[in-house]
């Protein structure tokens, strides 16, 4: 890759009036025609609530950094060039793209002077990549050799976890009608869990989806982003390395097992935390059954019903439960 820009340590010039990025201001959301792409598949937006659950999954497959301003239309082909490489590789590697005029506070811990930032994360690791509009030739390696050097040196540090699918991405917004906003989408019903989730009070939220299902019993919607709430109520601030070694050190206790099936969660390795938790009743713990099932119970309302992972722990839990 061409040589990289230099980052000077301390300097932030976030939130500075930049007049050339005000010539470049477009008023339409990410998704809306005349904005930029929309996230989805392997692309997800963060923000300083969601920062330190991001930072934690890095642990469990790599994540490539972009740091930008999404009404900068400068930005917008380096942001598609990344979201179309990254849905690519099918969740070896995921992209997650931060706000800096949004959330400064994320900006001036990476200490940038502006957008666009590219970092990798590995291991909640941050490295480097490049600061400022890249080259063309400079994009394409990026996307053509530098993301493949970042998911192989994720899987040399034993960071091979599969990022979670969050749907399918519009990549071309110049294509896409007037979306709205994800807000907008939200059921009335649903705001008030919604707003608290998107805060990071994930408990307070899941106790306004649980309000919501007593109203509605059937509202498949609110249940899954409860279950999302309370998983990430208890482990989105998780140290995943003490998590793991106590599973390692401890494998009949059955409250070390439910952590780290919660932090396979997270990571998107849902095949792998259904198979922990069976695995762990199906080993002699039946005495432990029932709070491995109100887990798993918790965990199936998550992926899509036609999901055959989902099937197939649904098999196989009413089979060991008699």
């Amino acid at each position: 890759m061409a040589e990289q820009q230099a980052f000077h340590p301390g300097v932030s010039l976030v939130g500075a009036v930049d007049l050339e990025a005000l010539k470049h201001q477009v008023k339409a959301e990410p998704g809306q025609a005349g904005g930029a792409p929309a996230a989805g598949g392997y692309v997800i937006d963060t923000t300083e609530n969601t920062f330190q659950a991001m930072v934690q999954t890095s642990a469990t497959f790599p994540i490539l950094l972009f740091l930008w301003v999404p009404t900068d239309d400068r930005l917008f082909a380096m942001a598609r060039a990344l979201g179309d490489a990254v849905n690519k590789l099918n969740g070896q590697i995921q992209l997650s793209r931060i706000d800096i005029a949004s959330n400064p506070s994320i900006a001036q811990a990476f200490q940038i002077q502006g957008a666009p930032a590219l970092f990798a994360l590995i291991g909640g690791r941050p490295m480097p990549i490049l600061q400022g509009l890249p080259s063309d030739e400079e994009l394409q390696q990026i996307t053509d050799v530098v993301v493949p050097k970042l998911i192989a040196a994720a899987q040399r540090a034993g960071v091979t976890g599969t990022a979670p699918y969050s749907g399918d991405p519009d990549s071309d917004a110049a294509n896409s009608a007037s979306a709205g906003s994800v807000q907008d989408q939200v059921p009335p019903e649903h705001q008030e869990a919604y707003m608290l989730a998107q805060q990071g009070d994930y408990a307070g939220a899941a106790a306004a989806y649980e309000k919501v299902l007593e109203a509605d019993p059937n509202d498949t919607r609110a249940a899954r982003e409860r279950a999302k709430a309370l998983l990430l109520a208890r482990s989105a601030n998780a140290d995943v390395r003490v998590v793991r070694a106590a599973a390692a050190d401890k494998p009949d206790d059955v409250d070390a097992q439910l952590a780290v099936a919660d932090i396979d969660m997270i990571g998107g390795q849902i095949q792998d935390a259904f198979d922990r938790l069976l695995d762990f009743v199906a080993a002699g713990h039946k005495a432990d059954i029932e709070p491995v099932r109100q887990r798993l119970l918790e965990y199936f309302t998550i992926p899509e019903p036609t999901d055959e992972r989902l099937k197939r722990a649904r098999r196989r839990l009413a089979t060991l439960m008699y």
